[in-house]
């Protein structure tokens, strides 16, 4: 099931074709998804990234898209990996007390946000790194959502002439294939200057031209635009939407019925479609990726012979 087959099953189970329902489907998926990562361990949805320890710096930097760990090693010269053990902050930091505490790590945790950018989590390793190391980080992670053309990044904006000046947020822009984008816009001396993308829709294609209504921007203006530089998955697939589905759409419609303030006991079905669903994952991902036929044999049920 790919991005718009499950937007239209969405819209057609809950036969409900509302601009503002529509609009807000990407969110649906995103939430189902979110949930959905965040209880089930996929072998599938793990991948291995290459780092390096700075001499003196007891802190290395997590990927965007770092959901959980699975294993961090440091690798020698030699190209021997050392499988670092995971300790609390505060076991490190009482361990290797003194900036002179340095050498090869032997163990890491979860230092969390940097506080320069609190979304971007931390690693912190003891003792502290005497050279500089390659690390091999192993770990579970945020897939790109099936949600389809969610604008990434704009071009040069052209400024057009005589808007009236003003900060004007969440601001739908239109044009362009998609739908659901949102933006701030910043009018200094009659003319745009700064445009920041707050929602990046669906359905958007890279080139796509887009503006907003005068009536979000003042009221008055002419030829502002700016173009639609790259989008995030441009094909509306996802490993979920390939591979299980039901999970996917059964979550997504729990948020459907919430949204629409749908009856106690609406909720409660998908509710438990979804958790059905999320069984039937978790056997997959717990059970059947974490072995084989050939040194655990297959599954044999009891059966009456007639």
């Amino acid at each position: 099931m790919n991005y718009v087959e499950l937007n239209q099953a969405i819209q057609n189970y809950s036969e409900n074709t509302e601009t503002l329902f529509v609009s807000n489907i990407p969110m649906f998926i995103k939430e189902a998804e979110s949930r959905i990562y965040n209880s089930v361990q996929l072998a599938s949805l793990r991948k291995n990234v290459l780092g390096t320890l700075t001499t003196n710096n007891k802190y290395l930097s997590c990927p965007d898209d770092w959901l959980a760990t699975y294993s961090l090693a440091v690798i020698d010269g030699t190209g021997v990996y050392s499988y670092l053990l995971n300790k609390d902050v505060n076991f490190i930091r009482e361990s290797y007390p003194q900036p002179t505490d340095t050498g090869i790590p032997k163990y890491y945790s979860l230092f969390g946000p940097n506080s320069g950018n609190l979304n971007e989590l931390t690693f912190m390793v003891g003792p502290t790194p005497s050279s500089n190391y390659q690390v091999e980080l192993h770990y579970f992670y945020y897939p790109v959502s099936i949600v389809q053309g969610v604008i990434s990044s704009i071009g040069s904006v052209t400024p057009g002439t005589s808007y009236n000046n003003g900060v004007y947020t969440n601001v739908s822009l239109t044009g362009g294939t998609g739908n659901g984008a949102a933006a701030t816009i910043v009018i200094t001396g009659g003319i745009v200057t700064s445009v920041s993308v707050t929602n990046g829709g669906s359905l958007y294609s890279v080139g796509d031209v887009l503006s907003a209504a005068n009536s979000t921007i003042g009221g008055t203006g002419v030829g502002f635009s700016f173009p639609v530089v790259t989008v995030a998955n441009a094909g509306g697939t996802s490993w979920l939407g390939d591979n299980y589905d039901p999970v996917l759409f059964y979550g997504a419609m729990r948020e459907a019925v919430i949204f629409m303030k749908g009856e106690a006991d609406m909720v409660s079905y998908y509710e438990k479609m979804y958790q059905d669903a999320v069984q039937q994952l978790t056997r997959l991902g717990t059970g059947l990726e974490r072995g084989d036929a050939y040194r655990e044999g297959q599954t044999k049920l009891q059966y009456n012979k007639l």
